[in-house]
């Protein structure tokens, strides 16, 4: 892939320059690192030149041998937020697919998949769940109100939410259209 100046080069750039620190600070060579992951020396090289359009898969096993989340190998050096990833890490052959990681928590037991409707007016009370779960929510229509400890969040069509969920919390739809919203409980 040619570098250039678009969002999907900076994160070929991030992968290089994190890929390389990471492997550097675990004292790997690339040729352990390759041996480890799987993935070719040659492959190392190119991804640590920042030259290569490499799989979502390769980094997902190159993040594995170097014992960190995926999102560490995306994420710029100064954006270490999980809560608010937001980088582009895929790119399709045609104009408009791509994949954006928007968000990453860690998960002691298990995650499930939520597909809200609100209809105008409607909301959604909850108690606070237990201690380490949060919750990762994504607006696919309309308009969503979230409310922690007395604060509202209000979040457009293609935003996106992640909060601790072991606080009283609050979903409302205050517009006059149907809300549609995709929920993770992290547990």
């Amino acid at each position: 892939m040619v570098k250039d100046p678009s969002p999907r080069a900076s994160v070929l750039q991030h992968v290089s320059h994190n890929v390389r620190r990471l492997r550097q600070s675990a004292g790997l060579s690339q040729s352990a690192l390759a041996e480890r992951s799987g993935v070719s020396r040659r492959m190392l090289v190119a991804i640590e030149a920042g030259d290569n359009n490499v799989s979502l898969t390769t980094l997902d096993r190159v993040a594995e041998a170097l014992d960190v989340a995926f999102s560490d190998l995306i994420q710029p050096g100064e954006n270490r937020d999980p809560s608010r990833i937001n980088e582009l890490a895929w790119v399709g052959t045609l104009p408009g697919s791509r994949a954006v990681l928007l968000a990453s928590t860690v998960a002691s037991k298990e995650v499930e998949l939520w597909e809200w409707l609100l209809q105008s007016g409607e909301s959604y009370i909850s108690e606070a769940d237990a201690e380490g779960w949060s919750e990762q929510i994504y607006v696919c229509e309309g308009r969503l109100t979230i409310v922690l400890s007395g604060r509202s969040h209000d979040l457009a069509a293609g935003d996106f939410f992640v909060y601790p969920s072991n606080q009283p919390y609050a979903y409302r739809n205050d517009s006059d259209t149907e809300v549609r919203f995709v929920r993770n409980v992290v547990i």
